[in-house]
């Protein structure tokens, strides 16, 4: 586990816009390195974004509806990472810093 002072509990102390910020940072760097072609770089962005994502699927604060959309982005975003996601991450960074 690459984030285990996330894991630790610390993550569960996020709001869901910092928490989908954050997995957002990753789905970017995962855009990036693909259009790089750096495989390296893009295994390393799409390991640290799953983890992230199942930490937040996990969270236990969040209803049925809220991990139903959670679990439809991780087999959307699986499924060869559409472009257009990243707006969705965009929305939940932006609200994060609004709040901040």
């Amino acid at each position: 586990m690459m984030h285990s002072k996330l894991a630790t509990g610390r993550w569960q102390q996020m709001s869901i816009a910092d928490q989908l910020g954050n997995v957002g940072s990753e789905y970017s760097r995962i855009l990036s390195s693909r259009r790089r072609q750096d495989e390296a770089r893009f295994q390393g962005a799409l390991s640290r974004f799953l983890e992230l994502l199942d930490l937040t699927i996990n969270d236990e604060r969040w209803d049925l509806g809220r991990k139903r959309e959670l679990l439809r982005l991780r087999e959307i975003s699986c499924k060869g990472f559409p472009e257009g996601l990243q707006k969705y991450f965009n929305h939940f960074a932006l609200l994060a810093r609004k709040n901040k």
